[in-house]
């Protein structure tokens, strides 16, 4: 095998080695899923905008719900297992209107509750 073909194929495992490293590194810094879904919470809580919803359906870990922004009507649903906590003792009493959050510059990115917020309009008094 000749020195120049030896440097390339060394050089394509180099290259080949970096791209696994980034990739692996990427995958550490960017977390689990749930670590994930709660900084995109954090995200719209900190950078959102206000809006008015509507829940449609709530279910033991999910919420459903719908909305217009700009005339565009969007249905969603957020996943609410990690926030039970901050659900009254019957989610069935959330059904309604609600405030929301979304992503100014991606609507569809939209939230109803998380940790340091809630647009969820009930009694907590009355909750339990």
């Amino acid at each position: 095998m000749s020195p120049v073909l030896q440097i390339a194929a060394l050089s394509g495992l180099a290259i080949v080695l970096i791209a696994l490293a980034i990739y692996i590194a990427m995958r550490v810094v960017q977390g689990n899923p749930e670590k994930r879904e709660k900084k995109r919470r954090l995200d719209v809580n900190r950078l959102g905008r206000l809006g008015d919803a509507l829940i449609t359906e709530v279910s033991e870990s999910t919420i459903y719900y719908s909305y217009t922004i700009r005339g565009v009507q969007y249905t969603a649903s957020q996943d609410v297992s990690t926030l039970r906590d901050r659900l009254p003792a019957e989610p069935d009493r959330l059904i309604g209107i609600v405030s929301l959050k979304y992503a100014p510059k991606n609507p569809a990115n939209s939230i109803l509750l998380c940790e340091e917020w809630s647009g969820l309009r009930f009694d907590e008094r009355k909750a339990g």
